[in-house]
């Protein structure tokens, strides 16, 4: 499996989809809703991952059985056709979605409940576990169909591709058009403070949003770094966990002129525990350059929690431990920075916009685009 020749497979059928984007590469129309439905579903952007993936490999190796992606997992009498899914997914799906932004899972197919750790060939007597299961039972039908022949896995690989790309278009014109809204309905006086929070309480409210408080911090830090002379260092992806990034906290602060972190925030949508306080101590005990690690809460603080943290100053020689909710954080550096909250807005936007769908979703997006634009016309 040359890495060369499988890139040049999906660059090539990214071209011919992007040629022939007004029509189907299949002409049976049953099958073209299957594979729509596997490229479109908004709830589970795994499915159209997977099926890149394996209709690569069949275009690859035109001998291996499509329905058998877990070549680790068989036995020897199955292991015959079998091939690596999963391989293919991380070496060459990953970098192709991303070159070209197309909307589907930015981490593999293969570590979803479905196609996790198989040893079972995936034919339609098989019912696998996920939601929806018509999405599942969609893709069986799909790899059936390329198995016995009915359906060439070179036309479902451009067919899928051409779904994602409109798809990916649509959602850019879309966000477009709500930035284009919000611009048209922007007004000499800006936001106050008390409503720019009430926004943001808002966006915060709705389903999926457990990446927003994240951004909360990082849009004020980012508008007010020239008068804190502090930075934001990074911010992580999503999905990554401290101990795969380094990282303190999900949002590191450094001052202007250096890159060791001074001040780490831990978000939490969920009320923080002592147990957290403990792993939080463990963390600093060696990084001596860290002054304060902060808890930013979307729920209620326990005093007990928050006595426990207080605590924890002179056990750690001079580094403290705080918690605080986001709304009221966000409420305090507000009124401090009373003439940036424009630009803590503005920050914020760019934060949302600019994320990955498994931090930030599409809906999100847009639901925030639309709060702010009802927000400055006064609804």
């Amino acid at each position: 499996m040359a890495k060369d020749s499988c890139s040049e497979i999906l660059d090539r059928a990214y071209r011919r989809a992007e040629a022939k984007l007004r029509k189907s590469f299949i002409s049976d129309a049953k099958i073209t809703d299957k594979i729509a439905m596997v490229a479109l579903c908004a709830g589970n952007r795994a499915g159209a991952r997977f099926l890149l993936a394996a209709t690569l490999a069949k275009v690859d190796k035109p001998d291996i059985d499509i329905r058998k992606p877990f070549i680790q997992a068989y036995d020897e009498e199955l292991r015959y056709g079998a091939y690596g899914g999963r391989s293919y997914d991380e070496q060459y799906v990953f970098d192709f979605i991303a070159k070209h932004g197309l909307p589907c899972s930015p981490t593999t197919a293969f570590l979803t409940p479905a196609f996790r750790t198989k040893s079972i060939v995936l034919n339609l007597d098989q019912t696998l576990r996920g939601r929806p299961a018509q999405l599942y039972r969609a893709i069986l039908e799909i790899l059936d169909a390329i198995q016995r022949e009915k359906l060439s896995a070179m036309d479902v690989l451009c067919e899928l591709i051409r779904r994602l790309i409109i798809e990916r278009d649509e959602r850019q014109a879309r966000l477009e058009s709500l930035k284009k809204g919000l611009r048209e309905e922007s007004d000499e006086l800006p936001l106050s403070s008390e409503e720019t929070v009430r926004l943001i309480e808002q966006h915060l409210s709705l389903k999926h949003s457990s990446r927003l408080p994240v951004l909360v911090v990082a849009a004020a830090y980012r508008c007010a770094s020239e008068k804190l002379r502090e930075k934001v260092l990074r911010l992580n992806a999503h999905t990554a966990a401290d101990s795969q990034t380094g990282a303190l906290g999900d949002v590191e602060i450094t001052l202007a002129d250096d890159d060791k972190v001074v001040t780490t925030y831990e978000i939490k949508d969920k009320p923080v525990a002592i147990a957290d306080i403990e792993r939080a101590v463990q963390k600093i005990a060696h990084r001596t350059e860290v002054q304060n690690y902060i808890f930013v809460s979307t729920a209620p603080v326990d005093p007990a929690v928050r006595e426990f943290a207080y605590q924890q100053y002179r056990e750690l020689g001079g580094i403290e431990i705080a918690l605080v909710d986001c709304v009221g954080f966000l409420r305090h550096f507000l009124h401090l920075f009373h003439r940036l909250r424009t630009n803590f807005l503005d920050e914020y936007q760019e934060l949302v916009l600019s994320q990955p769908e498994s931090g930030v979703n599409q809906a999100l997006k847009e639901a925030f685009l639309a709060l702010r634009r009802a927000t400055q016309a006064g609804e």
